[in-house]
């Protein structure tokens, strides 16, 4: 069976680039991106399911009254198994792609998919159209070959993914009942070159907004002022010397340790003679899910109490993000039944890790069901000159396929 899907996936190269080339023109940018959204992309992709054999097809509008259409749509495929006792496969991928950044590092449109040296260029070819399609032709081995597999087969198109899936995955978990605990979930969307890393788990994340107020005065008289800009500098490298209290190892992640970095920095007066008043920075946190948020808060408050204590400022902090999740076990079905997948498509044995960023895995985690994230891919997410490796496309359809059919 293996090499009758190999071949059959060989002979669809064209129309997988075809379909590649049918998405990457129709912009799917969520509105804080400066987009309309999925609405078009989500429509063009079900009108070419429809005329490639997908009936059982579901849509799911998630409102939002900041879009054209007013709602963040997401499709749901099935193909029905024979065995209704088998837990359900879901694959996920979603619509939505990231800005192109600055244009004139692009040596392409980046709104065009275009094919050069075995590759695919364009913004979301690989992230995360290399996925939608792989999964897409997958299952449509099974369609054209009129085979039935044991397991019901759900293919997902999420919205929503690059902006934190509250209008996607997040919004699906929340508003319907198309997901239970027994289901397994494979998410093509991270992953190596080779096609053998099988994410499990992520870093508990948290970003923290900080606002240090002091007391604006002239530069050359400190003393009658308190500046907020050296406080917040001070904070920052406390906030990031929490590594050393948090200072556990887990080897399933790179870095293997607890991380705590300032970032993006508010602009904070207009002149370098004047001490700032207010200033306002952001922390990005990533942290081992031995610790949980509410711990690490624990400390980030006292630190800022110092802060407080030693500057005379106040600080005021926020949460911009945070997500925690608990890991898929290592012997998790949906590892085991993809691991044995790709083995006996590829005859690759597989390792699991853990990541530091974040997927739609995580929320489908905390609501206990199992969850693994991989793709064969050379990682070249949100960068300029985005592309696709076309025979990885091809490769990972082959191993879902094999999945699908067993």
């Amino acid at each position: 069976m293996t090499n009758n899907i190999k071949k059959y996936m060989e002979s669809k190269k064209t129309e997988m680039i075809e379909l590649q080339k049918k998405l990457t023109c129709v912009k799917a940018l969520s509105p804080e991106n400066g987009g309309d959204g999925e609405s078009e992309k989500a429509a063009v992709l079900q009108e070419w399911l429809k005329k490639n054999g997908f009936e059982n097809l579901e849509i799911f509008n998630a409102p939002d009254n900041r879009v054209t259409s007013k709602v963040r749509p997401s499709i749901v495929a099935t193909i029905p198994g024979s065995d209704s006792s088998a837990p359900v496969i879901w694959v996920m991928a979603h619509l939505d792609v990231v800005p192109t950044g600055e244009l004139s590092l692009w040596e392409t449109d980046p709104w065009q998919c275009v094919e050069k040296d075995g590759k695919l260029f364009g913004r979301g070819v690989e992230d995360d159209q290399q996925g939608l399609v792989s999964m897409t032709f997958a299952a449509m081995y099974l369609l054209e070959n009129k085979i039935t597999p044991k397991h019901t087969i759900k293919l997902l198109f999420a919205a929503d993914e690059e902006c934190g899936s509250a209008y996607g995955v997040q919004w699906l978990v929340e508003n319907t009942k198309l997901f239970n605990k027994t289901d397994l979930v494979l998410i093509p969307d991270g992953g190596d070159p080779e096609g053998v890393t099988i994410e499990i788990a992520e870093k508990n994340l948290m970003w923290l907004r900080l606002h240090v107020t002091g007391k604006q005065t002239h530069g050359s008289r400190p003393d009658t002022g308190i500046n907020a800009c050296l406080a917040a500098n001070d904070l920052s490298l406390r906030l990031h010397g929490l590594e050393k209290i948090f200072n556990k190892k887990d080897p399933l992640f790179e870095p293997d340790y607890s991380t705590f970095q300032p970032t993006m920095k508010q602009k904070n007066v207009d002149g370098i003679n004047i001490i700032p008043g207010d200033d306002v920075f952001y922390m990005d946190c990533r942290i081992l899910p031995c610790y949980s948020i509410s711990e690490v808060l624990k400390e980030v408050e006292k630190t800022i109490s110092g802060i407080e204590k030693d500057y005379g400022v106040k600080v005021e902090y926020s949460l911009a993000q945070k997500s925690e999740s608990p890991a898929t076990s290592k012997d998790s079905e949906v590892v085991t039944l993809l691991s044995q997948a790709i083995e006996k498509a590829h005859g690759q044995k597989t390792k699991c890790i853990g990541i530091g960023g974040g997927t739609v895995g995580a929320e489908l985690r905390r609501e206990g069901i199992d969850c693994a994230v991989w793709s064969t891919l050379n990682d070249m997410a949100h960068q300029p000159n985005e592309y696709c490796v076309i025979e990885n496309m091809i490769k990972d359809a082959v191993t879902l396929a094999v999945l699908f059919a067993e």
